[in-house]
């Protein structure tokens, strides 16, 4: 004869796999506490099944943008602002053509450092410097070929999942270092 999960006595099961007695009024209420949960773990995973369903390449986006943003910040980790020199408070990963005017550079590695918070938001980007560092940093040529016309670039959602995955890879690889 098994015994109750909750009272510990032994008890004569009235169906297939009963845990509990339910003799008394605390194994009545853990039978009931334990299909809450059950139920509780069910909806969870159902509800995160939905929301994915529901999700819009904007959505996509964004989740990516969060994380190669992050990615930038741990890259430049110790490094001063890339516009004034000064050590920032609050880090920002700032992009040198922005992301409104040239979608197509919104995940290009050379066109994104970290930035100060007042260069990145409050003085638009601080570009003049900006242009100046990136210069020294990457060179003339590329720095030419970041302002150039570019090919438009429309990427798919399987793409996005697939980019956010390698760069939440290359954050946890810098974070381990």
């Amino acid at each position: 004869m098994p015994r109750c999960k909750t009272c510990k006595q032994k008890f004569e099961p009235k169906q297939f796999n009963q845990k509990n007695c339910f003799d008394n009024e605390a194994c009545i209420k853990a039978e009931i506490q334990r299909k809450i949960k059950a139920k509780d773990k069910a909806w969870r995973k159902e509800r995160k099944v939905r929301r994915e369903a529901l999700k819009t390449r904007g959505d996509y986006l964004k989740e990516l943008q969060t994380v190669f943003n992050a990615w930038v910040r741990e890259r430049d980790k110790g490094k001063d602002c890339i516009s004034c020199g000064k050590k920032a408070k609050k880090e920002n990963a700032g992009h040198y053509r922005s992301v409104g005017g040239n979608p197509e550079l919104r995940f290009n590695e050379l066109n994104c450092w970290l930035q100060c918070e007042y260069c990145n938001t409050y003085l638009h980007g601080n570009l003049i410097e900006y242009r100046k560092a990136l210069i020294k940093l990457i060179g003339v040529d590329k720095v030419e070929w970041l302002e150039g016309p570019h090919d438009p670039l429309k990427l798919t959602i399987p793409e996005l999942i697939l980019m956010k995955e390698e760069y939440k890879e290359k954050l946890r690889k810098l974070k381990k270092k």
